[in-house]
């Protein structure tokens, strides 16, 4: 009756082991740790970097406890804050020889102490919030005035070739503030072009007006729902653009998001450098496509015979020289869309898709310059560099390739460096803050002393009350505790101040299963059943219970996590995941401790379950006695 199989044994001693396992990281701490990542769009971070480093720290006489390369960045893994600014000093130098213009991003940082065999197992520690780890804090605004002027001159654009296209004459088509303006001569050379740019341009309200000098006009704007649309995207473009750049400083679990309509929060937690992270954030990036030159002249001036022609900029291409035009004739804001393809011949290329003003500029070039080169140039910081040349094969439009990538992996790098671009709209900082590491030290040293003081509490009051069945309890619940925390590091789960609050709430939570289970082995026993049946029918009665209970509380858990965001998000996480390893260690554990403990004693007379109260009988009747100790 109160026996478990083997095998349910085996699953709880399994769970047992990797809540260990996974667990155990979270006790290692951190080191002080030194990031290197590409400080440039044409830069990569590789294996061969890590050697750099090791041989500048040599060279400096600073002895790393590690130096590994992870993704897309070398972390160098050091004792204490001291060595860790040396270090950081002898690498920066050793990498980038030219301090005005970096190619590496050398960042101060924070890494895990855990062992090499737990990493391997990828037992890895939760990572900690901003208010338990410090950090910084950036609330950015983003100009949205800037962003519908920009969607309105791309409109400016759009009208004048789709009339152009159309056949349709206009006297000039100009912008005021976000309206687009088409002057006409003739009334109905106006309703004709009224008539296609209603059908062609279903995002652009459109009014034929006089103008006070009698001129007949078009005027365009956007319509509601288009420009909400556009100030999402505007906002939508900027948050992926800096999650990009937030990636160069490796953060953990960084936090960026969207406040009210125009305003980001970027939340940093574990980053030393606040200078460093600002200058990453506010970085911009711009991609200009331009001719190359590839005249006698410019031969000449790349070979330092001759002086640059007129008109024309010198950058470099990997490491070899080129010279191009300076004016763009396609820019960043016209491209719409660049990814990795196969061209006619399955070799590795780009496939670019460009808005119909790109588009238009692009055919006009390329029907003037079939034969000669384009360059992709990427400016950063007020530099540029060239991204790739390729030949110009034929005339076309908004749709093109760029073909001679050698590799896949050269067309995704250069695909993913033309979409990236820079930011859909300027953005500036309007508050900044900073967490030190000892109050984010001073925050975990108090949510751990909350859980342990509630954890004590309780298993004091259940040992007191409910004997060796409280003990049972007591032991489930630290199953719990281990199987929360190693659930919430095996998943990665950001762990914040409200995070420990809903740990030292989920500990009161879950030992209301238990208590359930108690009592109604209690009520059983007093109803005169056996011990052996009481547990029995103590569990299987009580699982109903359990289970609406917490599904109740699920519920809300679950609204919690799908409506809020930041410390409540943090908080709904811990408490659902909570609520269902409390279902588990209350029922299955600790039913299994009491199997193991009273399941095989055939003639079980008593149970260690407290005092079980029954009712008093009628005076002079028999059993009028009031308390009995099972």
């Amino acid at each position: 009756m109160n026996r478990y199989p083997l095998w349910k044994y085996a699953i709880l001693v399994f769970a047992m082991l990797i809540g260990l396992v996974y667990t155990l990281p979270n006790f290692y701490g951190e080191a002080p740790a030194v990031q290197v990542s590409s400080g440039k769009a044409t830069v990569k971070v590789t294996s061969e970097i890590s050697d750099r480093i090791a041989r500048a720290l040599a060279g400096a006489g600073v002895t790393p406890d590690s130096v590994a390369f992870e993704g897309n960045s070398v972390r160098a893994r050091f004792n204490d804050t001291d060595t860790q600014l040396k270090a950081r000093d002898a690498i920066n130098k050793a990498l980038n020889t030219d301090p005005t213009d970096p190619s590496f991003v050398v960042a101060l940082n924070l890494v895990s102490r855990s062992p090499a065999w737990l990493k391997s197992l990828h037992a890895f520690p939760m990572y900690l919030g901003l208010d338990l780890r410090g950090g910084v804090h950036f609330l950015m605004q983003v100009d949205m005035k800037a962003a519908l002027a920009k969607k309105a001159e791309a409109e400016v654009g759009d009208v004048r070739s789709l009339l152009r296209d159309k056949n349709i004459r206009h006297a000039g088509i100009s912008r005021d503030d976000n309206t687009v303006l088409v002057n006409f001569r003739e009334a109905e050379v106006r309703d004709a072009a009224l008539k296609v740019l209603t059908d062609q341009q279903p995002d652009m309200l459109w009014t034929a007006i006089t103008a006070p000098n009698g001129d007949l006009q078009l005027s365009g704007v956007l319509k509601p729902k288009a420009l909400v649309a556009a100030q999402e995207n505007a906002l939508k473009q900027n948050i992926t653009t800096l999650q990009n750049r937030v990636n160069e400083l490796g953060v953990a679990e960084p936090v960026i998001q969207q406040q009210g309509l125009d305003r980001v929060v970027v939340q940093l937690p574990g980053v030393q450098d606040t200078a460093k992270a600002l200058d990453i954030i506010g970085r911009t990036a711009n991609l200009e496509f331009r001719l190359a030159d590839m005249s006698a002249e410019a031969q000449a001036a790349l070979a330092g015979t001759g002086p640059v022609p007129f008109g024309r900029e010198r950058y470099t291409v990997g490491r070899a020289p080129t010279i191009v035009h300076k004016e763009a004739v396609v820019t960043g804001d016209m491209l719409t869309d660049a990814q990795p393809r196969q061209d006619q011949n399955n070799q590795p290329a780009v496939s670019v898709t460009l808005d119909s003003k790109g588009g238009r500029l692009m055919k006009e070039m390329t029907r003037n310059n079939v034969g000669n080169y384009m360059a992709a140039l990427l400016f950063e910081k007020g530099k540029g560099e060239v991204l790739t040349v390729a030949r110009i094969q034929g005339e076309f439009g908004n749709q093109f390739q760029i073909t001679g990538m050698g590799s896949t992996e050269a067309a995704a790098d250069l695909a993913l460096l033309l979409r990236a671009g820079g930011l859909a709209a300027p953005m500036e900082v309007i508050e900044q803050r900073t967490i030190g590491p000892t109050l984010g030290a001073e925050n975990i040293d108090k949510g751990i002393h909350s859980v342990i003081w509630g954890f004590t509490a309780v298993a004091v009051f259940m040992c007191v009350y409910y004997l060796l069945f409280g003990l049972f309890s007591t032991l489930a619940l630290g199953f719990n505790l281990l199987m929360l925390v190693a659930v919430l590091s095996m998943l990665q789960a950001t762990l914040s101040l409200p995070g420990m609050a809903a740990i030292a709430l989920v500990l009161g939570m879950a030992i209301d299963s238990n208590v359930l289970i108690n009592e109604r082995v209690r009520e059983e026993l007093r109803g005169g059943a056996s011990p052996q049946a009481a547990i029995h029918a103590g569990y299987e009665r009580a699982f109903a219970t359990i289970l609406d209970s917490n599904v109740t509380t699920l519920i809300a858990g679950l609204s919690l996590l799908a409506f809020g965001s930041g410390p409540v998000k943090g908080f709904a996480v811990v408490h659902c995941l909570g609520i269902l390893t409390s279902m588990f260690s209350a029922v299955m554990f600790s039913r299994a401790l009491v199997n193991l403990w009273y399941g095989r004693q055939k003639k079980l007379k008593s149970l260690s379950v407290g005092q079980i109260w029954k009712p008093a009988a009628a005076p002079g009747s028999a059993g009028s006695s009031t308390e009995v100790k099972a």
